[in-house]
């Protein structure tokens, strides 16, 4: 009997909730990558919050594609293509550069598409924590593949209003993704640890950007987060936004407004979330964007 290398059948994306179900040696998937690990861009990254980027920086490494579709996303450039290929030992070289020149960590930043691949290069040990940045709309299953290979796992958590996640960002189910995926990243890290310079070690760090005039998702979001987890996790609360891609007349399209930002800050401070972090609304800025190579 004649072997073939590439049946479609046995090598089948299904990492994510897309659960594409394509071989991506032979075809793209939703994300727009096939097998082989593209990036646009690695360097120490100031602008993460200061337990990830301290005053060494954050070894970032930006993948290219997405499993998200975000209309407003910043990083369109390289999240529906873009960026050079790349091989597991090249990439491991990349870590130890970033390394050896001083990272606080090692930041892979959009990888949820490439985690079978990048769970086979996280089995080598390195000498800095291992941050996994995502967008939260995870499987745990795939998450599984990490087990005790990321040591800080940085998900998103964008939407509480699926309705909202679906015109914004082509994925009706997101919430409920999103809150087992975070479930499983907790349950198999470490408990949240930072040093004695102030860096974070180990454990999970749920961010959530704030969408103009989405006041209520983001209070039900705190909310959750303060029920699930309360200071099992540091939260961070994110004014960083800035309209790209839109029409004129879509709600999205502007930035957060000082009304906004005073009734969610002082929401999270009455809330039973101690640790964390707050953007200043001067975050929206486009000065803080990686400036993404073609």
């Amino acid at each position: 009997m004649t072997e073939t290398k590439n049946s479609g059948v046995s090598d089948i994306c299904n990492l994510c909730p897309k659960k594409c179900g394509v071989d991506r040696d032979l075809k793209k998937g939703f994300c727009n990558q096939n097998n082989d690990i593209k990036i646009s861009l690695y360097q120490l990254h100031k602008f993460e919050e200061p337990v990830i980027s301290g005053k060494n920086g954050s070894g970032a490494i930006f993948f290219c594609g997405c499993n998200m579709r975000c209309k407003f996303c910043q990083n369109s450039k390289i999240s529906r293509g873009g960026g050079k290929t790349v091989t597991n030992e090249e990439l491991t070289d990349i870590f130890n550069k970033l390394i050896n020149m001083g990272t606080n960590n090692i930041n892979l930043v959009t990888p949820t598409h490439y985690t079978k691949k990048l769970s086979e290069i996280l089995e080598n040990k390195f000498t800095v924590p291992i941050v996994w940045n995502s967008s939260g709309y995870e499987l745990p299953e795939s998450i599984k593949l990490l087990n005790e290979k990321v040591d800080i796992f940085m998900p998103d958590l964008k939407y509480s209003d699926n309705d909202l996640a679906l015109k914004y960002s082509f994925c009706g189910d997101y919430f409920e993704y999103a809150k087992k995926a975070i479930e499983q990243m907790v349950k198999q890290t470490k408990p949240l640890y930072i040093n004695e310079n102030g860096i974070m070690q180990s454990g999970v760090l749920i961010r959530h950007l704030v969408l103009p005039g989405q006041i209520t998702n983001t209070k039900k979001i705190i909310d959750y987060v303060s029920k699930t987890y309360k200071n099992d996790v540091l939260f961070s609360l994110m004014f960083q936004y800035i309209p790209f891609n839109l029409n004129n007349n879509d709600p999205l399209n502007r930035k957060v407004n000082k009304r906004e930002y005073d009734i969610l800050t002082d929401y999270l401070f009455s809330s039973d979330i101690e640790n964390g972090f707050v953007q200043e609304l001067s975050s929206a800025n486009k000065v803080y964007i990686p400036d993404f190579a073609d």
